[in-house]
């Protein structure tokens, strides 16, 4: 599969484990580490919605200054900006307000992330797009297996002193990948003929696009289920990282050196199921995938939900079945929305779509908080409503695409 990947998308696919390995080591603990400086529930969901909330700034933006600053340029200044001073500040954060300028900081992550996914599919060929975004997710998997050193270093050092450590390994690492990954990368064509034509232009032009671009979006019907459905994708996902690790320490009264192992087992259920189900998949599938590994994501959350106190092999179990649902659903959902996509405006259209994500994820962070302090269930309750409403959409683009393809071989026939 990896012969498959060509370019900037293998640059990219290859330099990743240097950000998500150690990144797999802290996100376990996040929050716990957060807690344990006398940050409450409440301010939990609090900063995570204020990132959120300016990350819809960053997201406005981000095409504006992938186009005119270039794709690598904008990859390279703004990935230092948000993660390897965002860490830096997360390692030695003491109390509530230097994770909220900690956030402040992070927020400007959507500004690579439209880089980087600009970098990484303009050159690649749609038809092997799904080849990148299953790469991504081995390498996101084989991240996951190093989670456990995390608990090591918690059993060793204590919770604080064992975060910190890891942010100052992050920060190190991460900066060693956007140095590295910026020296192997080249600028697509799309993006020196962007840096040429917004060297012309002006910001209120640009505003005029955004909502052109906006226009376009809310009259391909298919197209904006697809958006909607990666929207709450993102929703679920805001409050599962927040909030999951916290339900399982708090209200499950697992320990909290034990649950670094649960990215462990998610990264060996995933493994199995690349090496054994996954291939069988075709793309033609996609659609009919993405509702099933929503099936299996739902079945993890209500097993979350009704399992009794420190049961450990059930949580084990959960982990498993979510674990099986995001391999199967997950990169389909990716390469489905990529493909999507008009090249020419893809640095657009991505600017649109994560401020849609921001507009409508930003609340999970609060909207968790608040729910969990009311009762802990709830949380996970919305992560089931938004697969539930998810399978919908997908439903409708489906039919939608269906019959938008039988006009259009009609009208060929009768042609």
């Amino acid at each position: 599969m990896f012969r498959q990947i060509q370019g900037n998308a293998r640059t990219c696919v290859l330099a990743e484990p240097l950000f998500v390995v150690p990144a797999s080591l802290y996100t376990t603990y996040a929050s716990v580490y957060m807690l344990h400086l006398h940050v409450t529930d409440t301010q939990i969901g609090l900063i995570t919605t204020l990132n959120l909330l300016l990350q819809i700034i960053s997201a406005f933006i981000s095409g504006h200054l992938t186009d005119r600053l270039g794709r690598r340029k904008a990859l390279w200044v703004f990935d230092l900006l948000s993660w390897s001073l965002g860490a830096l500040l997360w390692a030695v954060a003491q109390n509530f307000w230097w994770f909220v300028i900690a956030a402040m900081f992070n927020s400007m992550q959507r500004i690579p992330t439209t880089a980087w996914y600009c970098l990484l599919v303009e050159d690649t060929p749609a038809e092997k797009r799904r080849h990148v975004f299953t790469g991504l997710q081995i390498v996101s998997v084989l991240g996951g297996l190093f989670a456990p050193i995390g608990g090591v270093l918690v059993a060793h050092f204590t919770l604080v002193p064992a975060v910190r450590i890891m942010y100052v390994f992050f920060c190190i690492s991460a900066t060693i990948m956007i140095y590295v990954r910026h020296r192997g990368m080249h600028e697509t064509e799309i993006g020196l003929r962007k840096m040429k034509e917004t060297g012309k232009a002006n910001f209120g032009e640009d505003f005029k696009h955004y909502l052109t671009t906006l226009k376009q979006i809310f009259r391909n019907r298919t197209l904006l289920l697809l958006f909607f459905v990666y929207v709450l994708w993102n929703f679920q996902v805001t409050i599962s990282n927040t909030f999951v690790p916290v339900y399982q320490v708090e209200f499950l009264h697992i320990p909290a050196v034990m649950i670094s192992l649960f990215p462990a087992i998610s990264s060996a259920a995933i493994v199995v199921m690349l090496l054994t189900v996954v291939p069988r998949f075709r793309e033609e599938q996609a659609k009919t995938l993405m509702n099933i590994g929503f099936l299996f994501l739902i079945a993890a959350n209500v097993l979350l939900i009704v399992i009794p106190a420190q049961n450990f092999a059930l949580v084990v179990v959960s982990t498993v079945l979510a674990a099986v649902g995001t391999i199967i659903s997950n990169p389909y959902l990716e390469s489905v929305v990529a493909n999507a996509i008009d090249d020419e405006h893809r640095s657009t259209m991505l600017s649109v779509l994560n401020v849609l994500i921001l507009v409508f994820a930003s609340p999970a962070g609060i909207i968790g908080g608040w729910t969990y302090s009311i009762d802990a269930h709830i949380p996970i309750g919305l992560i089931i409503a938004a697969f539930v409403v998810s399978i919908v959409f997908v439903r409708l683009a489906k039919r939608r695409s269906d019959l938008e393809m039988r006009m259009e071989t009609t009208a060929h026939l009768d042609a």
